[in-house]
C-alpha cells in the first residue's frame, strides 16, 4: 500500500515555474516507478514524467521536455516535478501516481500501468 499526497500547485504567469511535491508512505515507495499525470477539463488523463525506482531512468513527454523535470528523494520519500517556461496550456490538474506491481514490463508512460495515485493538485497558468 502507498499513499500519495501531492502539493506546491497553484497561479503562475506564462514564462514562470512551479515545484511539484508528492509525498508518499509506504514500504513499497523505494522500490516503485513513479509517475506524474495531468487532466485538463474536457480532456483525458495524459503522461507527463516519470522516473524508475532506481531514479536511473527518466521519461517525458514531447510537450514537457526541456522545461520539465522528475526527481525522487527515497530518504524523504517523494518525488518532484519542477516545472519551468510554463504555458496556458500546462493548466491541469496534475497527479502523482506509483507503479509497485512486479514485473513491471509494460510502458512506463500509461496510466492503466500504475497501482495508487494522489487526489491531485491544480495548477493554472495564466497569459
Amino acid at each position: 500500500q502507498v499513499n500519495l499526497v501531492e502539493s506546491g500547485g497553484g497561479l503562475v504567469q506564462a514564462g514562470g515555474s512551479l515545484r511539484l511535491s508528492c509525498a508518499a508512505s509506504g514500504r513499497a515507495f523505494s522500490s516503485a516507478d513513479m509517475g506524474w499525470f495531468r487532466q485538463a477539463p474536457g480532456k483525458e488523463r495524459e503522461f507527463v514524467a516519470a522516473i524508475s525506482w532506481t531514479g536511473i531512468s527518466t521519461y517525458y513527454a514531447d510537450s514537457v521536455k526541456g522545461r520539465f523535470t522528475i526527481s525522487r528523494d527515497n530518504a524523504k520519500n517523494t518525488v518532484y516535478l519542477q516545472m519551468n517556461s510554463l504555458k496556458p496550456e500546462d493548466t491541469a490538474v496534475y497527479y502523482c501516481a506509483a507503479r509497485v506491481t512486479r514485473p513491471a514490463v509494460g510502458d512506463i508512460k500509461t496510466a492503466w500501468e500504475y497501482d495508487y495515485w494522489g487526489r491531485g493538485t491544480q495548477v493554472t497558468v495564466s497569459s
